[in-house]
């Protein structure tokens, strides 16, 4: 089974930045979701396993920056310029296609979350 394991999150303040690593296994699509109090889970960022193509939401383009180290299985989330609206639970998704989506019903596989706070 494809196993999960997020580390990177904290509490950090407006402005500043954190990188969240997921370790993963397998060649598959990978995403990062949030989820914000009171807020349904939303799409960040997803990268694929096969071309490397990126997207992102539009909320984080040009801050966040998705990559994956292919040789460590690793997927990272990096996170730049930081707002107290990305305040939110980090989720990392895998699909069963070496493929990327935004779309959470097709990812089969997530980790547990880490919490990202950011204080104004």
């Amino acid at each position: 089974q494809v196993q999960l394991v997020e580390s990177g999150g904290g509490l950090v303040q407006a402005g500043d930045s954190l990188r969240l690593s997921c370790a993963a296994s397998g060649r598959r699509g990978m995403g990062w979701f949030r989820q914000a109090p009171g807020k349904e889970r939303e799409f960040v960022a997803s990268i694929s396993w096969s071309t490397g193509s990126t997207y992102y939401a539009d909320s984080v383009k040009d801050r966040f920056t998705i990559s994956r180290d292919n040789a460590k299985n690793t997927v990272y989330l990096q996170m730049n310029s930081l707002k107290p609206q990305d305040t939110a639970v980090y989720y990392c998704a895998a699909r069963t296609t070496p493929y990327g989506s935004s779309v959470s019903s097709e990812y089969l596989y997530w980790g547990q979350g880490t919490q990202v706070t950011v204080s104004p």
